[in-house]
């Protein structure tokens, strides 16, 4: 959970300043991200191939997420933006899972609204309101996240399918590039923090996270990932400066405290 709120704190501290621009940040993580994967695909498991594992529609998942998570955090801040991108993340997948027949019970439905009411309140207009445009981006980067978290859970190589989509993503990569290059900057800070947030918090922070999953449920795992949102806020007050609001403050305790209830029944009736 440390790397994913990193991401957060890494992507914020790269743009708010002259050190890289958006298109260049996110090129340079999904590629060493796809490099460091490979590297570890080869130490840990030598004889295994990524061929046959991930796909096109998970890569291009993983490349809009990633883009549009760039993009938001132009205008968001850390705690703001990994709040708003969780939210969606676990709204995508219980939206899939009504679709695919769940049917929650009455204290998930209460905890769904109150976490929903969470995120309407953070984005009404007013003066602690986040900026609409980063808003949107960030919450479709997590229905991207969603879809994408989704799709893997079925994947018999969790490391092959992560590796493999990073890869497919760099095709997504070199058209973005193509299209953003004569607006590319580039300083050594901003490369040096693109580099670690593609190979160590995303890269290394996945392999870890995939590890972890073997001895956690999915409810387990969901509840965890609560925890991203706070690590984040933490992060962006004490290294970047960035002020606590009310406003963010109740949205917190509503989205975290809705979803907690919503899988905590959930967990207790498995």
């Amino acid at each position: 959970m440390l790397a994913f709120a990193g991401n957060s704190i890494l992507c914020r501290l790269a743009l708010t300043g002259p050190g890289i621009d958006t298109a260049s940040f996110t090129a340079i993580r999904l590629l060493s991200g796809a490099l460091a994967l490979l590297v570890i695909v080869r130490l840990v498991r030598p004889g295994e191939s990524i061929r046959g594992h991930g796909g096109w529609l998970s890569a291009a998942m993983l490349f809009g997420y990633a883009v549009l998570f760039s993009y938001a955090y132009v205008s968001l801040s850390a705690g703001t933006g990994a709040l708003i991108l969780f939210g969606f993340v676990q709204g995508t997948m219980i939206a899939i899972g009504l679709w695919s027949g769940d049917r929650p019970g009455l204290l998930e439905w209460l905890g769904w609204m109150a976490a929903l009411a969470g995120l309407v309140w953070l984005m009404l207009p007013g003066v602690e309101s986040p900026p609409l445009a980063g808003a949107i981006l960030m919450a479709l980067a997590g229905i991207a996240w969603g879809v994408y978290s989704i799709r893997g859970r079925s994947e018999s190589s969790p490391l092959a399918a992560t590796t493999s989509n990073f890869v497919f993503s760099g095709v997504f990569v070199a058209l973005l590039v193509a299209v953003s290059f004569s607006g590319a900057r580039l300083s050594s800070q901003g490369v040096i923090l693109a580099l670690v947030s593609g190979a160590l918090t995303s890269g290394l922070g996945y392999v870890i996270w995939y590890a972890a999953l073997e001895n956690l449920s999915a409810m387990q795992a969901a509840m965890v990932q609560l925890s991203v949102p706070v690590i984040a806020t933490i992060g962006g007050v004490l290294l970047l400066a960035e002020p606590l609001s009310l406003r963010l403050l109740v949205s917190s305790v509503l989205v975290l405290g809705g979803i907690s209830l919503a899988l905590g029944r959930k967990s207790s009736a498995s």
